[in-house]
């Protein structure tokens, strides 16, 4: 092969020669014009040479492709030169490489798009208020935002104009094109005009000699290495959606940026269907629906991440608890209960206080000792197994509790009962031999499905999480103690049949462990419950059991959590159900309308019925009219609402409303209770 030609990998085994500076584009042309139009990106990967590498690489760290603008290492870390990565259509291929088109259908095809939507915002702000200085402009997991010094604030206003100034430079349609400079005179051009956060990142991220990257669209130029959709044409459907403050750097003592939100998609549709996701997600919000339907409330004399359970969100709670630790109990689990604090000694033994210490309280001075507030429960629950020898007859051991912890949580990650400081787990840690630990784990996965089924929750998956082998201080540096774990992990789940994805540097510090995502309405995944597998603290704590040869030998522990914090999950049932839970989780269960006063005995003779029934009844006695009563019980959601006046009182019967549902039904009593107790019983999710 010449020097001049290199070696084009495609996806279908395909081999093209090409000449040197062939561009991705070129190649989906000779392909197909179809592909051509549908492609946004180009993903390549070299093919190693003899030095390892790829001179296609050109090596520069990227400054706008973060998930998010809090880790700004994070954000400008360089990529690995041997690795896939996104490369703009027109850009040259200079080395054998593998090549894969990247059309919309492709999940990295949306970073790009957003990331090009966010030098569409900076593009229209610079139009409009051109004394704006430029920080950065990231794709996140929902859209993209770019930051902004600006003395004059934003208005909702400006937000307006900003997004129909973005409308023009879409329709303008401008390609985006990607041109290099060299570093000392990118910087005395971003020092000459005050861009002091470009000279920051010019300086910090580039090397002397660097030739650095940038992008320019019409008359609008950012310092990025991309890569970009091919014009501002593809940027189809987008939305300016709020204004917030950000400090430069993410410290107070440095300037105040204007941070504008966004989200881009690739048609009009979608971004109509994600605000329509939105609208739904504010409406279903649990600390909206919390206040409303009165469940929870907080106080500033109690503090941050300290909720306050209202009478009806205790019902809900204690509905929850009672169910799992029944559930439990059938399942030959142990409850126990343990104090909330403990020696900071107690968490230097466990390897808790050197691996999280940071996300603890600080310890309390009491006499000679120093005493914490437990972050986790798993300590209290080995010296529960540790206070006396066991047998290999004895195990499993399987200890729970509803166990209540404490995190120092930062003030601005605290969200109503979604992420608190001080949270009841429902926690268990099981003891058992190497041999059991297959079935062990099938059990716990059976309890997952089973209460997932009866809470009513479907939308979830399995992530196995493994450490990140570099990572030696956040890791038990252990590779047999990890390599055994995680083999048996996959062994077990791939007995079950369970689909799962693996996640590398998700584990937990002493061991790998499967989480079980749930997913909210728009789609965000986030851990409730997980299963851990861990040698490692059994070692810490020397635990033992006698097995049947007569020697001692080291259990296995695995620590599993259910339906995780009642306050996690509470927080995820009332988005679930939009506060209309099923019958038998509704912490008021039937309201009661007597249609006037004379009805007032027969409504307590229901009432007493009811309850006699064990179902949760609540009377509106008010001297209002009756469609008011009805209407106030239907904005608290309640299931059930049973009318009644002369008709139904001589008849011995109520004229029951079901929520959801527009036809009414008159029935005696006492069939109405056989449904209710029926539907609770099975714990139904119907009406």
């Amino acid at each position: 092969m010449s020097k001049n030609t290199i070696a084009v990998h495609l996806p279908d085994g395909a081999i093209r020669e090409v000449p040197a500076g062939t561009t991705p584009l070129d190649i989906a042309n000779s392909i197909s014009p179809r592909l051509a139009a549908a492609s946004v990106v180009a993903r390549i990967t070299p093919v190693s040479n003899a030095a390892g590498k790829s001179s296609a690489h050109d090596g520069q760290p990227h400054p706008d492709t973060a998930s998010d603008g809090s880790a700004e290492a994070t954000m400008y870390a360089a990529e690995d030169a041997t690795a896939p990565r996104l490369v703009d259509l027109s850009a040259p291929l200079t080395a054998d490489t593998r090549l894969e088109l990247v059309t919309e259908k492709d999940p990295d095809a949306l970073k790009v798009l957003r990331h090009s939507a966010a030098h569409v915002l900076a593009s229209a702000v610079l139009e409009l208020f051109p004394e704006t200085r430029l920080g950065h402009g990231p794709a996140t997991d929902s859209g993209f935002f770019y930051d902004f010094y600006r003395e004059k604030p934003f208005t909702p206003e400006d937000l307006s104009a900003i997004e129909s100034k973005m409308a023009e430079v879409v329709a303008r349609n401008e390609p985006f094109v990607r041109e290099f400079e060299p570093r000392e005179q990118a910087l005395a051009e971003f020092e000459k005009d005050g861009d002091f956060m470009k000279t920051h990142f010019v300086t910090r991220f580039t090397a002397p000699g660097d030739q650095v990257s940038f992008y320019r669209n019409g008359k609008f130029v950012d310092f990025c290495r991309g890569p970009h959709v091919p014009s501002t044409g593809r940027v189809k459907g987008f939305k300016a959606m709020s204004i917030s403050g950000a400090y430069w750097l993410g410290n107070e003592k440095n300037p105040q940026l204007q941070r504008i939100y966004g989200t881009a998609f690739f048609s009009k549709k979608d971004l109509e269907d994600y605000l329509a996701r939105l609208e739904d997600a504010k409406r279903r919000d649990h600390r909206r629906l919390g206040k409303e339907l009165e469940l929870f409330t907080v106080s500033d004399e109690v503090g941050a991440g300290l909720p306050l359970w209202l009478p009806k969100g205790a019902t809900i709670r204690r509905l929850l608890e009672e169910y799992i630790l029944d559930l439990e109990r059938k399942s030959g689990y142990e409850h126990v209960y343990t104090p909330d604090l403990a020696k900071v000694d107690l968490y230097i033994r466990s390897g808790h206080w050197a691996h999280y210490h940071e996300s603890m309280f600080p310890p309390m001075k009491l006499e000679n000792e120093e005493m914490v507030l437990r972050p986790m429960n798993c300590p209290h629950h080995i010296l529960i197994y540790e206070s006396k020898l066991r047998s290999y007859r004895d195990l499993p051991v399987r200890l729970a509790e509803l166990g209540t912890m404490y995190r120092y949580e930062l003030s601005g990650a605290l969200s109503g009962l979604s992420r608190v400081r001080c949270m009841t787990l429902n926690d268990a840690h099981i003891f058992c031999t190497p041999d059991q630990i297959k079935d062990e784990f099938s059990s716990v996965m059976k309890l997952v499905e089973r209460a997932y089924r009866d809470l009513g929750i479907t939308q979830y998956s399995y992530r196995l999480s493994l450490r990140d082998r570099a990572n030696k201080e956040k890791y038990v540096d252990n590779d047999a103690m990890w390599e055994l774990g995680e083999r048996v992990l996959r062994e077990a789940l791939d007995s079950l049949g369970l689909k799962y994805r693996e996640a590398r540097g998700e584990a937990a510090f002493y061991g790998p462990k499967l989480d079980i995502q749930l997913a909210d309405v728009m789609g965000h995944e986030e851990t409730y419950s997980t299963v851990q597998l861990d040698f490692h603290l059994p070692n810490q704590f020397a635990l033992e059991y006698t097995a049947a040869d007569g020697n001692r030998h080291r259990p296995v522990m695995i620590h599993r959590a259910i339906i995780s914090t009642m306050e996690r999950m509470v927080s995820y049932l009332i988005e679930l159900y939009a506060g209309a839970f099923p019958l038998w989780l509704a912490p008021v269960q039937v309201g009661l309308v007597p249609i006037s006063e004379r009805h007032a005995a027969y409504a307590e003779k229901i009432e007493a019925e009811l309850r006699a029934a064990g179902l949760r009844v609540e009377v509106d006695a008010r001297n209002e009219k009756m469609n008011a009563k009805i209407r106030d019980f239907a904005l608290q959601k309640t299931p059930y609402i049973l009318v009644f006046g002369d008709k139904e009182e001589s008849a011995s019967q109520v004229n029951v409303r079901t929520r959801g549902k527009t036809e009414q039904t008159s029935m005696p009593l006492a069939d109405f209770i056989t449904k209710a107790r029926d539907l609770v019983a099975t714990q139904s999710t119907e009406l």
